[in-house]
C-alpha cells in the first residue's frame, strides 16, 4: 500500500496520468500500485448483511424508463428521485440494510465524473448532464435511513451492444467532455459477446479502471465498492480477440488462460490497494459466478458440474479469498437445494470452508428472480409459491458458520407478483431479527 508523502505523491501521479490519458508502456509499468496482503484483524460482531442489488443497466430496476418521455427536466428529476426514495423505503420495510447501487453499468456513470460521461439511462443520451447527481442523492437518502451503499461497477464493459448507432453515440461524447473511453482510446476497445469491452490484457486499461475507482472513492462517502462477474465475458459466437495483447504481454505464461487469470488478479490487487490507500474503511468486494471449479477439474473444487469462473471468466476467485485481497466475496448461488449438478447447500458449504476464518467475508447472492417461477429442471422454485425454497436458502445462510449475510438479486423482484408470498416471509424474518 502507499505510505506517507512519497506514497501520496506516487498515487497522485498515477491518477493524474489516468486523467490525462497517458498510455505508454513504460509509464504504465512504473505506476502500478503494489498490493500487500492485509494483516489479520479482529472485527466486532456486526449485523448480518441483508442486501439487494439495484440494477440500472437497461433500466432494469431504476430509473423508470418512462421518465425519459418527460420533456420537462425538473419533472424527470423529481420522478427519478421519488422512485429512488420509494425503493429505499421498501428496503427499510423489509429489513434490508445494504443496497448495491449500479453506478457504472458500462463505460458511463450515474455520478459526476471527470473520467466517465453521464449514463444514457438518466436522460436518453450518453454524456448529457441529467441536472442532478444520483449517487450523491442515494447516499444522503440511504444513510439517513440507516442503509449502507456499495457502489457497484462493471469494470470492463463499454456498451451493451456494438451497433453502428452505439459507436456514433460514444464518439459524439467528444463534443461534451468527459468523453467515452471508446472515443479517447479506441485501441483499448474490443468486441466480446457482441458488446464493446475493454481489453483486460492491457496494463493501461487496468490503470484507467484504477483511476475510475480512485475518483469514486475520493469524491463520495460510499461504504463499499463492488465489481460484478464480467471480467473476460465472451460467448462462443463472439470471442474477445486479445491476440495482440497476448503477444505483447504474455511472456512467461504457459498459456493464454493462465495469462488471462493473472490479468484479472492484477486488476483485483491493484484496485484493492487503491481503495485502501485512500479510505481504508471502504470495503472492496466482488460478486463472481457461484462455481470456482468442479471436482472433476480440480480436487479442491466443489462437488458440482456447473460453469466454472476459473475456466470461463478467467477469474481465480478462490485465490482472491486465500490471499485476503478482498474484504468480501458474494458468489452468485442461483440454484435450488435439489438441482443435482449444482446444489445450493453444496456450494454454500464449499464457500464457507474456503473463507474459513480469514480476512474475506462471505455474502451469498440468491436468485430472487427465480422465486415463484418453476422450470422443468428447477421445479423447487414453485414449491409453496416459492416460499419453501427461499426459506431453505435463507435459513442455511443464517445458520452456517462462515456465511456473513445474503444479497438478493434483484430489486425489481421485490415487487413481482410471483414473489409476494416469499417476500412477505422474508419481511417477517428479517424485521423480527436483530
Amino acid at each position: 500500500m502507499l505510505q506517507g508523502k512519497k506514497g501520496a505523491a506516487r498515487f497522485g501521479l498515477l491518477l493524474l496520468t489516468l486523467l490525462t490519458g497517458c498510455s505508454s508502456k513504460t509509464d504504465v509499468k512504473s505506476l502500478v500500485t503494489p498490493w500487500v496482503p492485509p494483516a489479520p484483524v479482529v472485527k466486532p460482531l456486526l449485523q448480518p448483511m441483508r442486501g439487494v442489488w439495484l440494477a440500472t443497466v437497461s433500466h432494469l430496476d431504476w430509473p423508470p424508463a418512462s421518465t425519459l418521455n418527460l420533456t420537462d427536466p425538473q419533472q424527470r428529476i423529481a420522478r427519478q428521485q421519488q422512485a429512488l426514495r420509494e425503493r429505499l423505503d421498501k428496503y427499510v420495510s423489509l429489513g434490508i440494510n445494504t443496497v448495491f447501487f449500479q453506478v457504472k453499468p458500462d463505460g458511463s456513470a450515474l455520478y459526476r465524473s471527470a473520467i466517465l460521461p453521464w449514463s444514457s439511462v438518466l436522460t436518453g443520451t450518453t454524456g448529457q448532464d441529467p441536472g442532478w447527481d444520483p449517487l450523491q442523492f442515494m447516499l444522503v437518502e440511504a444513510h439517513k435511513r440507516g442503509l449502507k451503499v456499495h457502489a457497484w461497477l462493471n469494470p470492463y464493459r463499454v456498451s451493451m451492444n456494438s451497433s453502428a448507432g452505439t459507436a456514433r453515440a460514444l464518439q459524439n461524447t467528444l463534443a461534451h467532455p468527459p468523453a467515452s473511453v471508446y472515443a479517447l482510446h479506441r485501441d483499448w476497445v474490443r468486441v466480446a459477446s457482441d458488446r464493446f469491452v475493454l481489453d483486460p490484457g492491457l496494463p493501461q486499461v487496468r490503470q484507467w479502471i484504477n483511476g475510475v475507482v480512485a475518483e469514486l472513492v475520493k469524491n463520495y462517502a460510499i461504504d463499499g465498492v463492488q465489481f460484478d462477474d464480467y471480467f473476460y465475458y465472451e460467448t462462443a459466437s463472439s470471442r474477445l480477440d486479445d491476440s495482440a495483447s497476448w503477444r505483447e504481454y504474455g511472456d512467461g505464461f504457459a498459456d493464454k488462460a493462465s495469462w488471462r487469470r493473472n490479468n484479472t488478479l492484477l486488476l483485483v490487487r491493484e484496485v484493492a490497494a487503491t481503495i485502501k490507500s485512500l479510505k481504508p474503511e471502504v470495503v472492496f468486494g466482488i460478486s463472481p459466478a457461484g462455481v470456482w471449479r468442479n471436482q472433476d477439474q480440480d480436487e479442491r473444487g466443489s462437488d458440482t458440474r456447473g460453469g466454472a469462473a476459473y475456466d470461463q471468466a478467467f477469474a481465480d476467485t478462490r485465490q482472491w479469498v486465500k490471499e485476503g485481497v478482498l474484504d468480501y466475496i458474494a458468489p452468485q448461488l442461483y440454484w435450488p437445494f435439489e438441482r443435482k449438478i449444482v446444489r445450493y447447500p453444496t456450494l454454500a458449504k464449499w464457500w464457507a470452508d474456503v473463507v474459513g476464518s480469514g480476512h474475506t467475508k462471505l455474502y451469498i447472492g440468491v436468485a430472487l428472480y427465480k422465486v415463484g417461477q418453476p422450470t422443468g429442471t428447477e421445479p423447487q422454485w414453485g414449491e409453496q409459491n416459492g416460499v419453501a425454497e427461499l426459506k431453505r436458502q435463507i435459513e442455511l445462510n443464517e445458520s452456517l458458520p462462515g456465511v456473513a449475510g445474503t444479497i438478493l438479486f434483484r430489486d425489481a423482484f421485490l415487487d413481482a407478483p410471483q414473489t409476494q408470498q416469499a417476500v412477505s416471509w422474508l419481511r417477517d424474518r428479517w424485521r423480527n431479527q436483530p
